[in-house]
């Protein structure tokens, strides 16, 4: 439930709403630094129950938050798009965790890093089956599990 070994450590605090805003802003800044244009009716916004170690769920109102949003930039531009994110990303304090340039449409374009001060995740890569969907490009962000403010934090 928590991002340190101690399931009792206080956790973030955000709101919704701004845990949201975070995240619409965060991928809007990966497109226009990779020069790409997002396409606004794509964007999915998943609040997700924090789950601890033992599968157990509190019921202090914590969530984590998935957010997506897909990119038209052709897949000839998916390589660009995560070499650009793997250069700049980490000077602000992102750490790689995964990478992989586009050969076709089995083996597309791949880019995670998290932000170890905060535990705040970002990943681009290719999406759609080039087949059926056309191929586009997804930017998404992950937040850590965050308690909503002026909550008690539940212990454990």
């Amino acid at each position: 439930m928590s991002q340190s070994a101690d399931p009792n450590a206080p956790l973030p605090r955000m709101d919704k709403d701004a845990a949201l805003k975070w995240a619409e802003d965060y991928t809007a800044y990966m497109a226009r630094l990779t020069d790409v244009e997002l396409i606004p009716s794509t964007a999915k916004v998943n609040f997700e129950a924090c789950i601890g170690e033992n599968d157990e769920v509190a019921e202090d109102g914590r969530y984590s938050l998935f957010y997506y949003v897909n990119s038209p930039a052709p897949v000839t531009e998916h390589t660009r798009i995560v070499r650009k994110l793997r250069s700049e990303l980490p000077k602000q304090g992102y750490e790689v965790t995964s990478y992989r340039e586009f050969k076709d449409a089995y083996t597309s374009a791949i880019f995670g890093a998290r932000n170890k001060k905060n535990g705040y995740s970002v990943d681009g890569d290719t999406v759609g089956s080039g087949k059926t969907k056309p191929q586009r490009f997804s930017f998404a962000v992950r937040t850590p599990c965050m308690l909503p403010p002026g909550a008690k934090q539940q212990q454990f």
